[in-house]
């Protein structure tokens, strides 16, 4: 390949990922949920649950107290 074509083609190929980069002019308004995997769902379950668990004997503790 001659200078010239390797040069347009190197030109081409940095314009091409500058252009990847800019933002469209017409960006989607709502953008989309990220993805959460089963393992993360099962982690966000478990957590809720402990949550739940902790906060119902203190409230108990309170009520025999009073």
């Amino acid at each position: 390949m001659n200078r010239k074509q390797e040069m347009i083609k190197k030109l081409a190929k940095r314009a091409k990922a500058r252009a990847n980069k800019v933002e469209p002019s017409n960006p989607q308004k709502v953008l989309k949920p990220k993805y959460i995997s089963k393992a993360e769902r099962e982690k966000l379950a478990l957590a809720q649950e402990a949550e739940k668990n902790t906060v119902s004997p203190d409230s108990d503790a309170t009520d025999e107290k009073a």
